[in-house]
């Protein structure tokens, strides 16, 4: 009779095994689907940024030639008419202080003698170091004045951009005053 007893629990415990196995089986072949179904639509998303980001591409080149094309007519009506274009509205510039102001009015005098400019051109003509003119030039580029630098032999040598310049001299942009500083 244990005999018999014990067959028929093993037999129960296994029916609830295949029971157990074929609800697992099922659930897993649902996941499996949601993941198929997640693929499809990463791939479907992959897609079309595909296709936008050659989209972007096509613009940015299209108004790469627009910007070209007016850089040409600028310059076509800049050659014919001899007036800049430059405006106001194009130089963001912060109030320089005193010192800033004497040290842009050096730069922007003695271009007209020498062309490009040291700073022992600034210093000698101020009677400051010329580690102390590098840092008001400095400051003076960081507060928006457009000063072209470039190095020759490691020394840096500066300019005033030519359409700063022009308007400078139309409409005082840095609002200085130059017999008040002995110019």
């Amino acid at each position: 009779m244990i005999n018999i007893l014990n067959k028929l629990f093993h037999r129960g415990i296994g029916i609830e095994l295949r029971q157990l196995k074929k609800t697992l089986k099922a659930e897993f072949i649902k996941i499996k689907q949601e993941f198929e179904e997640h693929l499809q639509a990463i791939n479907e998303n992959t897609n079309e940024i595909s296709a936008n980001y050659e989209y972007i591409s096509e613009i940015e080149k299209k108004l790469d030639k627009l910007s070209e094309r007016v850089d040409m007519i600028q310059m076509y009506f800049e050659s014919s008419s001899g007036v800049s274009v430059a405006r106001k509205e194009d130089f963001d510039i912060k109030r320089l202080n005193r010192r800033e102001q004497e040290v842009f009015l050096v730069i922007y005098t003695l271009e007209e003698e020498k062309g490009s400019l040291t700073y022992s051109d600034i210093s000698n003509k101020l009677g400051i170091s010329e580690e102390l003119a590098g840092s008001y030039v400095t400051s003076i580029i960081e507060k928006g004045v457009p000063i072209m630098k470039r190095y020759i032999n490691s020394k840096p040598y500066i300019r005033l951009d030519p359409d700063f310049k022009t308007l400078q001299a139309k409409e005082n942009i840095l609002q200085l005053s130059l017999q008040e500083f002995g110019f």
